[in-house]
């Protein structure tokens, strides 16, 4: 019975070829990066309705507490407008309001079965995308229309399989068991986005969830891995120094020097002992502090991140992080607030899920290249999800399905071979079915 499922459901997949490929460009065109995602976040909303699924977003979907990194609210009522005259629907952005842009697809074939999610982010780079004539995107005029917004990382592509997957499910409702909860995700570049749903309750019954990206460590297209281990816990943070100025040759003694303390912290922040247990990784990637050359320097920005082969190693290089810049800023007596601009957790595959998938991807016989274990060693704040399904008894698991790249992702010129959208859709919907075929 799964088989002659599989084999429809690969059929079903090349009749949408064509459609997949309009609609991921359509993606492209439009890039909004996290939190400002309301076009897309709107048409995926729209579409989910159209077919048949219980849909809901705004705070029905995000804990406005957990949200990391979200723009100025100016900000996101100018990308509310712009993706309105860009086609939005209206109504839906409205339910949106303040950034609140995830949105979950929920089908219930019948109460007899598992719940199985699927998790597709949605947002793009604060990327300016290539101009040139090599650039297929740009050349073809699908390129991106919005100033510093870019698609380099595929999740147009996640986006345009996740609406495809809710497609072909509902046309085999009849044929399934238990629910679908397909949560289409914001804000994940700068790992942002998945805790806000999570500490929602997103996912707090399901019994299997999914993930996926196109290329990474699968650069071929026909490739796939089914075993994607070694997600590193991370932590993001923004710290701000506030001191006195005060003129540097007639009064240096009334000033409290924001520069030093800050550049004090960034020296320490590196001297964090490395944990015996694992990888532990520390970076200060900027500081920009002070007011001019005769000025003590009044203020300060540092922005730091963390990072942990799991997440206990990750919370001890966080909290001794949060100890050093504290400590910087007592010792020159200025003042510091730090915020959380992001975070993921430590995960590794549920191994009899993992085998599952490498079963099923070898038995579809589409792959030329089927991989057993791949490590990650980065960071994908969809681990969030994985960490609470299975604290929860249930199993996750997340695939690279491959792709040939114009690019490395985050690149001006990033593009990928769009076959792969076809194998992404027909490996992911045939893992959810078999799921769904299971009665409990």
């Amino acid at each position: 019975m799964e088989n002659m499922l599989d084999k429809k459901i690969i059929t079903i997949v090349d009749e949408m070829q064509d459609d997949m490929v309009k609609m991921r460009r359509d993606f492209h065109r439009y890039p909004e990066p996290g939190w400002t995602e309301f076009r897309t976040a709107s048409l995926v909303a729209k579409r989910l309705e159209t077919l048949g699924y219980n849909v809901q977003t705004g705070s029905d979907t995000v804990n406005k507490d957990y949200m990391m990194g979200v723009p100025d609210e100016s900000v996101l009522k100018a990308a509310m407008q712009r993706a309105i005259s860009q086609g939005a629907d209206a109504e839906w952005v409205a339910k949106m309001d303040g950034g609140m842009t995830g949105v979950i697809g929920t089908m219930v074939f019948s109460q007899d079965g598992p719940t199985v999610a699927m998790r597709f982010d949605m947002d793009s780079n604060d990327v300016w995308e290539s101009k040139e004539e090599s650039h297929r995107p740009y050349k073809e005029g699908f390129a991106s229309v919005n100033d510093a917004a870019m698609h380099a990382c595929g999740h147009d592509g996640h986006t345009t399989v996740g609406l495809s997957i809710a497609a072909i499910l509902a046309k085999l409702k009849d044929s399934l068991h238990g629910k679908i909860k397909l949560i289409f995700q914001p804000a994940e570049e700068g790992v942002r986005g998945a805790r806000a749903m999570v500490e929602n309750g997103d996912v707090d019954d399901v019994n299997y969830i999914l993930g996926a990206h196109f290329g990474f460590k699968m650069k071929k297209t026909g490739s796939v891995a089914c075993n994607v281990k070694g997600f590193l816990a991370t932590s993001k943070y923004d710290a701000r120094f506030t001191g006195v100025p005060a003129h540097a040759g007639a009064a240096p003694e009334e000033g409290k020097n924001a520069l030093l303390a800050s550049a004090c912290a960034a020296l320490n922040l590196h001297a964090i002992s490395r944990h015996s247990a694992g990888v532990s990784r520390i970076n200060v990637g900027t500081l920009t502090a002070g007011s001019g050359r005769n000025i003590i320097g009044d203020k300060a920005l540092l922005q730091m991140e963390t990072r942990g082969g799991t997440s206990a190693i990750n919370d001890y290089m966080e909290n001794e992080a949060l100890r050093i810049l504290k400590a910087a800023a007592t010792m020159y007596d200025v003042g510091i607030k730090i915020k959380k601009m992001g975070g993921a957790a430590g995960a590794d595959n549920s191994p009899e899920l993992a085998r599952y998938i490498q079963n099923k991807a070898e038995s579809l016989g589409i792959f030329n290249n089927v991989v057993g274990a791949c490590d990650f060693g980065a960071s994908e704040d969809f681990s969030y999800f994985m960490e609470r399904v299975q604290k929860n008894g249930g199993e996750a698991a997340y695939i690279m399905v491959g792709a040939d790249l114009a690019a490395g992702h985050h690149d001006s010129n990033f593009d990928f071979d769009e076959k792969a959208l076809g194998y992404s859709a027909k490996i992911l919907t045939t893992l959810a079915a078999g799921l769904l075929q299971k009665k409990q």
